[in-house]
């Protein structure tokens, strides 16, 4: 069997998704185990190309990437023109899994998506109207061409079926996981005090105003770490002494928190 998987995610900084779509890729393989033959592909620019390269490091499996200039504008045009299929550019395969950044056509083979959430249909003023765009077309492509949907929830997969129309038969809860490094032994971060944490982009979407009310409603002396880069619109107030903002923290760090 020849799975061909978008790996389109991971040619911006690595956030949530991308660690899903890297984590997802690297199951496939251990799973496959040589059996199949799994194709990371993506069309990408050149400094897009050098971060998926990265990301995917000590991943065994073949991995092609078009190099081209404003590829987000690209992977736009072709999903909605909707050709030419996927085959001319990829080979043939059995299984094609995209992602949230296009949905190119395919002639054959099973044809499935992974959905992560529904917030840019259901708070759409919690989303960057870019994003919401994007979404809308992917969710309404993938309700009507895709044999499988996959769900991070069962919360979401019922969104699903209520908001897309998708019957339960065409979908599949994949839980997210771990990597090996998240672990209780290892380097251990010192920030000084006890605290919990948070990982999340700064933007509405995220809640991060609720998660701030309800940790000054603690008052024990627990801090709260907030690692997270700068997302759309206003971003949440990080005040106070026992709040700890950290702003990204890249991928390789998070362990030791």
């Amino acid at each position: 069997m020849r799975i061909v998987f978008d790996v389109s995610a991971l040619s911006h900084r690595r956030t949530g998704v991308g660690n899903y779509v890297r984590g997802s890729l690297a199951g496939l393989v251990d799973a496959a185990a040589g059996r199949h033959e799994i194709l990371a592909w993506a069309p990408a620019s050149r400094a897009g190309a050098r971060l998926i390269r990265e990301a995917l490091d000590g991943i065994d499996t073949e991995l092609r990437l078009p190099i081209l200039p404003l590829a987000h504008a690209w992977r736009t045009a072709w999903s909605r023109l909707g050709r030419p299929a996927l085959e001319r550019v990829a080979g043939r395969f059995d299984v094609f899994h995209f992602g949230d950044w296009m949905y190119p056509p395919q002639q054959g083979g099973v044809r499935a998506t992974m959905i992560h959430d529904l917030v840019p249909l259901r708070f759409p003023e919690w989303a960057h109207p870019r994003t919401v765009r994007m979404h809308r077309a992917k969710y309404r492509n993938a309700a009507r061409t895709c044999d499988v949907l996959f769900a991070n929830s069962a919360f979401t997969a019922r969104d699903v079926t209520e908001l897309l129309g998708v019957p339960p038969e065409r979908l599949r809860v994949a839980h997210p996981g771990l990597e090996n490094g998240f672990v209780a032994k290892g380097e251990r971060a010192d920030l000084d005090r006890p605290y919990a944490l948070t990982v999340a982009t700064l933007e509405p979407r995220k809640n991060l105003e609720t998660l701030l009310a309800a940790h000054r409603l603690l008052g024990d002396g627990l801090a709260l770490a907030v690692a997270g880069g700068e997302g759309w619109r206003e971003r949440p107030r990080l005040e106070g002494e026992d709040v700890l903002p950290l702003g990204f923290v890249p991928h390789e760090r998070l362990p030791a928190l």
